[in-house]
């Protein structure tokens, strides 16, 4: 694949998600569509959407509930959308979307993989593949990253690094949809910062992409951590979403 390939897959993808056109994250202007339940979307989501924005960098696709669609036009078409997923403006609509019993509650940077930069990166240890039956013991808290208990049936294909016979890195993926596949890292504190992370992502993007998917990583903006494996690994900023959720549920979170 090249990166426009994947960067089209992945648009197809955002679009089938937030109910709108992969042709809508390449407008200029903003574009604002009506959330429903979607065929095909990333199955971790939870829809329809109250108020879910994302960009590619060229515009905002907002993808809301007809109750929430004044504001969310009010506020996209505001401030440049540069500025759009960070504070101050982002107080403008929290303040908004809690009258109607919302917070804002997920924001995340998405990365794909750059077919100029990605390669397998050496590693110290021995690097095993994995496949799904391989990981029934390995839903434990120091793999909680690479893998996902509540969705075990999602977890398809893992690299692991080991020390003799001690698992001491895992790279895993989740196929979250049909075309792309998600990437998480785990690595135990005694061995990081030895190049295990970087060499287990980039082992794994290039095993997802050999099986004709295309891997996905994402990260918050805070964990700078993350951010420089992903970076370190070959994938590159991609696109960036916002996820509104209820009052209630956030409160949950945050407990």
């Amino acid at each position: 694949m090249t990166n426009q390939e994947i960067l089209k897959i992945a648009m197809a993808q955002s679009a089938i998600d937030l109910c709108a056109e992969p042709l809508d994250f390449e407008k200029r202007e903003n574009v604002i569509v009506i959330s429903r339940e979607s065929d095909g979307a990333r199955r971790y989501l939870k829809l329809p959407f109250s108020c879910q924005l994302v960009s590619y960098g060229n515009n905002v696709v907002a993808s809301v509930l007809p109750e929430f669609r004044e504001i969310t036009e009010s506020y996209i078409n505001k401030y440049p959308v540069e500025h759009l997923f960070e504070t101050p403006h982002l107080h403008v609509l929290n303040d908004a979307l809690m009258k109607k019993e919302q917070k804002i509650c997920f924001m995340a940077e998405y990365f794909l993989p750059d077919m100029n930069a990605l390669r397998a990166l050496d590693c110290p240890y021995e690097l095993r593949i994995l496949e799904q039956n391989d990981f029934s013991d390995l839903y434990l808290p120091e793999w909680r990253n690479a893998l996902c208990e509540q969705r075990k049936h999602l977890d398809v294909l893992g690299v692991g690094a080991y020390d003799g016979d001690k698992l001491v890195g895992l790279a895993g993926c989740s196929a979250d949809c049909y075309t792309m596949w998600q990437i998480g890292i785990d690595v135990l504190p005694e061995y990081r910062r030895h190049g295990i992370a970087s060499a287990l992502t980039s082992r794994l993007a290039i095993e997802i992409l050999n099986r004709g998917k295309v891997p996905f990583y994402c990260a918050a903006w805070c964990n700078v951590k993350s951010v420089r494996n992903a970076i370190k690994s070959g994938f590159r900023p991609a696109w960036v979403e916002m996820t509104a959720k209820s009052c209630l549920a956030v409160d949950e979170i945050n407990r």
